[in-house]
């Protein structure tokens, strides 16, 4: 037997419990529930393959009425948490209750289910309010209407919640009433259908909507004609449901690697015996990032552990560059650098990021760092280099590598040489102008 199947022993004659639900007289919620509990009956579905997915709002109470699965989240974010249901087990029938608020506050969610034609069903139960909240106005009130928070008439124009989903692309679409005697059976083929499915069902709201503005049942069947929006099936696709699509790609890569691995194996002797911590402080856009990497890559050639951290804004070429990293003899568990051992400074950009750092330094760490940095106050053992000294000509992407490696001969980490190979490894492309910068930088050691 299948996760899905239908079998059951004994026929379920309710999916609901036996607790009373607790909305208001006349709310439209309990119509939408008892109609659920009928498409469910007809469906005859295995409780424990059946999870209803709530957030906030008058309808987020309705999932602990029926005995199924359940999944109780934030405002708005319910289809989300669905989707994730649905993709970690695509055999389940995931349906979302939510409400008109919880549509507006989650729309982008539900456009992305529904251009994904994830597998969920989702019952919107459209009152036009917020109604657990006061009464306010939502995306899907009609202008015109007295609420909590449009007390002269509200002026926006409402959201067609299905036109929304239908062009992008959401298999199955319906729009109906509370009140519609066949709404059970529509319920009962969206929960079947093999991809996203969405019910924008009508509803009143007795505590606010309906005395605010005289609004009834014939009042609501009216407001479909005055606001021109199709009502029931409006688009019906076949497209390849996404997490099952998502499965059978997986199940074409197993024992594959997704991206190519490429095993570094080592070639020197490092002559680190403990864990040690450098950070690299310049500006973006000055190859920071790239002179770590070659560090780094350095230092798995010799044998070591390593990890690299860095921190730039988004503008990417402006602004600050900070790379740390950690060389270690054995396995690094947590990546965070509080106080480094070596600290290189580059530029007034990395030392307005650093100045903690600097200020956790002691006599045992070292700053390595060029001359108009010379004067900077700190505990650490302090090595300026020149790097004018050297003999190739200095530009703004290569004096980061420079600085780099010569910090890394005062170091003496690893050979010199494992820096050179790791440019030649993984740094071809630019291995002919930058091997000669490593070997100049012996000229800047004091």
């Amino acid at each position: 037997m299948t996760l899905s199947t239908k079998v059951q022993l004994q026929p379920i004659e309710s999916y609901k419990n036996e607790r009373p639900d607790p909305f208001c007289p006349g709310c439209g919620h309990t119509l939408i529930l008892n109609h659920l509990d009928t498409a469910l009956q007809k469906l005859q579905l295995d409780p424990t393959q059946v999870v209803l997915v709530s957030d906030i709002g008058c309808v987020g109470l309705s999932d602990q009425y029926f005995s199924t699965n359940a999944f109780h989240g934030l405002h708005g974010r319910s289809v989300a948490y669905a989707t994730g249901i649905k993709l970690a087990n695509p055999d389940l029938h995931v349906i979302v209750l939510m409400g008109d608020g919880g549509a507006g506050i989650g729309g982008t969610h539900i456009i992305n289910a529904a251009r994904r034609n994830i597998g969920v069903t989702v019952l919107v139960f459209n009152n036009f309010n917020f109604g657990m909240t006061g009464g306010g106005h939502s995306v899907t009130t009609p202008e015109g209407s007295i609420t909590a928070s449009t007390r002269a008439g509200n002026l926006e124009k409402p959201l067609d919640v299905c036109a929304s989903v239908a062009v992008n692309g959401a298999g199955y679409v319906y729009r109906g009433t509370s009140f519609d005697k066949d709404l059970p059976e529509r319920m009962a083929e969206a929960i079947e259908f093999d991809g996203f499915s969405l019910l924008d069902i009508w509803e009143l709201c007795t505590a606010y909507f309906v005395p605010n503005n005289d609004f009834g049942r014939k009042e609501m069947l009216r407001t479909l004609d005055v606001l021109g929006v199709e009502s029931g099936l409006i688009q019906k696709l076949e497209p390849d449901e996404y997490a099952k699509s998502l499965r059978l790609q997986g199940q074409s890569v197993v024992g594959q690697a997704t991206l190519p691995i490429r095993a570094v194996e080592p070639q020197f002797s490092a002559r680190l015996e403990h864990r040690f911590h450098l950070v690299m402080a310049g500006s973006a856009g000055a190859k920071i990032r790239s002179a770590a990497k070659a560090a780094g890559s350095a230092g798995v050639l010799s044998g070591l552990w390593v990890t690299q951290r860095d921190d730039y804004p988004s503008t990417v070429k402006s602004g600050h560059s900070i790379s740390e990293i950690i060389f270690s003899p054995t396995e690094i568990h947590y990546t965070g650098i509080a106080k480094p051992d070596a600290l290189v400074l580059f530029s007034e950009d990395g030392l307005s990021k650093v100045q903690h750092r600097l200020a956790n330094m002691t006599n045992e760490d070292m700053l390595i760092t060029t001359p108009e940095f010379a004067d900077i106050p700190t505990d650490a053992h302090k090595v300026v280099l020149a790097p004018t000294k050297g003999s190739v000509r200095i530009t703004r992407t290569n004096k980061s590598l420079l600085i780099t490696a010569a910090a890394l001969r005062i170091l003496n980490l690893y050979p010199i040489e494992a820096l050179e190979q790791a440019i030649r490894l993984f740094q071809a492309r630019f291995a002919a102008e930058n091997l000669p910068v490593v070997e100049a930088s012996i000229e800047l050691i004091p």
